[in-house]
């Protein structure tokens, strides 16, 4: 892979007609460095870019985000990364909070290298970063009013509708992960994700709330029936708060949660419906 120069993110520099995935590090708002991958549309130069947003102890080189990819790249190109704390990025996980500025940079980094079109998938914890991603474009600093961070949908994927839910047994295990001391080393050294140790303050606004400010970006949440982490009365929160602009919801047979779950068919329904088919 072809290697860029660091920077807040990159201006082109890359015939917008390559073939060849170019690896670069960005620089998010707040200093923290984050790994990153475009890969060009296999049919050729397309004003559109998919950024995938992976889900918690994820990263860009896991086999799930790489066949997500892989499936995308038939439509459009992809741009995949590592959020704070995971994989090769710098930082620590907040798990959920300050990866929105992750998500800014690699959006931004798309539009530098051509695409006028922009378009945002998220994967459980990712799935939450996409919705406040989307909700932040006219209502938060965090864009400091550069258009260059604004996605033109956005799909949410496994995504929970409110914080601290403990209502599982995957995610009672998740805050034991999160909240304590043992838990955290059993994310850095098992889980191979780097956890910060403070709470968030102030607490993010919830996918929850952040739903009815989309609009009028469409908007799409797909869940399986068979979610260990979510059941389904998330997405259909979600779906329920949009007051709003276009939006549809997917509840997908026998599918369990986010990336590992959403098979090749899946995602290439997601990737026809980001193309706008």
């Amino acid at each position: 892979m072809s290697t860029g120069s660091e920077g807040p993110y990159r201006t082109s520099i890359i015939p917008l007609f390559t073939r060849a995935p170019l690896r670069t590090v960005l620089r998010t708002a707040d200093g923290v460095r984050i790994e990153a991958v475009y890969e060009p549309c296999t049919a050729g130069f397309t004003p559109t870019a998919i950024v995938v947003a992976h889900g918690f102890t994820g990263s860009v080189d896991r086999p799930a985000v790489r066949r997500a990819a892989r499936v995308f790249a038939q439509r459009a190109a992809v741009v995949t990364f590592s959020f704070r704390g995971h994989g090769g990025s710098g930082g620590r996980s907040t798990v959920g909070d300050r990866e929105v500025l992750d998500l800014v940079a690699a959006v931004e980094w798309a539009r530098s290298l051509g695409h006028t079109r922009v378009v945002t998938v998220g994967f459980s914890m990712g799935g939450s970063v996409v919705l406040r991603h989307a909700a932040m474009r006219a209502t938060e600093s965090v864009h400091r009013g550069r258009t260059e961070a604004r996605t033109d949908a956005v799909v949410a994927v496994s995504a929970p509708a409110r914080w601290y839910y403990r209502g599982t047994a995957p995610m009672r295990r998740l805050h034991w992960v999160v909240g304590h001391p043992v838990g955290r080393l059993v994310g850095r050294y098992g889980l191979r994700t780097r956890i910060h140790p403070r709470d968030w303050d102030p607490v993010p606004v919830s996918p929850v709330e952040a739903v009815p400010l989309i609009a009028p970006t469409p908007l799409l949440i797909v869940h399986g029936d068979r979610d260990a982490y979510f059941p389904l009365d998330h997405p259909r929160m979600l779906v329920a708060a949009v007051e709003d602009g276009p939006a549809e919801l997917w509840l997908e047979v026998g599918m369990g949660h986010a990336e590992n779950a959403a098979d090749d068919e899946l995602l290439g329904r997601i990737g026809r419906w980001l193309d706008g088919e």
